[in-house]
């Protein structure tokens, strides 16, 4: 085991550490827990009993991760051979009881979830996933592989979501649904499949996004999903008669590179 300056606050004697991890200081680490041989830990990183980190995994500074999580595993994928693949945890993220983190599929490649993050009991996070900051992820919220998660997303409990689909900056996703297509940053998606509901107003409020931005945010809302027009008609409208900002252009790339199509508003039938 290396540690920085050899000051560690405390290992349970009970704990597993492979002589290779690096553990940073102030590091705590619980009963029955194991540290696996390519593993870092960073400063000030709490990790309570029997957690499991594996592989060539990288946990941030000030990170909490409670009992039972395991981080770093082989993916459950078919395709995995036994490659070296890494697992990122960005600095002061909480991974809750029983958590799981896999380690990506192919040669080099990588699952990242980044900081500040918190991710409930019992959510997973699959291979060559992607998660931003400030993301949350309530209880049993589940991502397949390769999904993408932009930041201060918002998934509700027991949301299931299809591998490759992308989750937009902003976006809340309601408990239990079922996320087949991407998610357009800014609103609000509920059902199975999942629907858009509306414009996430609070949220962007609460993330201090300019009035201004988030008046214009609305008006590329309304073209998108109020005007009839196609995907690429709206898109098209938009960069015509919404005035730019940084989060207008945003919201034109994700739709730019929707490939698995945009979930649709929900209509008062339905």
């Amino acid at each position: 085991m290396n540690t920085d300056n050899k000051v560690i606050a405390y290992i349970h004697e009970t704990a597993v550490i492979a002589p290779g991890a690096r553990i940073a200081k102030n590091v705590e680490i619980g009963p029955y827990s194991v540290i696996g041989e390519n593993v870092e830990i960073g400063e000030g990183t709490k990790i309570g009993p029997h957690v499991v980190i594996q592989g060539w995994t990288q946990i941030g500074r000030d990170c909490r991760i409670f009992q039972g999580a395991s981080i770093g595993e082989e993916p459950q994928d078919l395709k995995f051979k036994g490659e070296k693949s890494y697992t990122f945890i960005g600095d002061r993220t909480t991974i809750r009881e029983g958590a799981t983190i896999h380690r990506a599929t192919g040669e080099g490649e990588e699952t990242r979830v980044g900081s500040d993050c918190l991710l409930m009991a019992l959510t997973h996070v699959a291979h060559n996933c992607v998660v931003g900051n400030h993301v949350i992820m309530s209880n049993l919220a589940s991502l397949a592989g390769h999904a993408i998660v932009e930041d201060r997303a918002v998934i509700g409990g027991m949301a299931g979501v299809h591998q490759f689909v992308k989750i937009g900056r902003n976006a809340m996703v309601g408990g239990m649904s079922k996320l087949t297509q991407d998610v357009v940053p800014y609103t609000i998606v509920d059902g199975r499949p999942a629907k858009v509901v509306g414009l996430n107003a609070v949220g962007i409020s609460r993330a201090g996004i300019p009035l201004e931005s988030r008046r214009n945010i609305k008006k590329a809302y309304k073209l998108l999903y109020r005007s009839g027009l196609s995907l690429q008609q709206a898109i098209a409208v938009i960069e015509q008669e919404v005035d730019s900002c940084e989060e207008v252009e945003h919201f034109l790339r994700f739709l730019r590179n929707a490939e698995r199509g945009i979930c649709r508003e929900r209509r008062e039938a339905e």
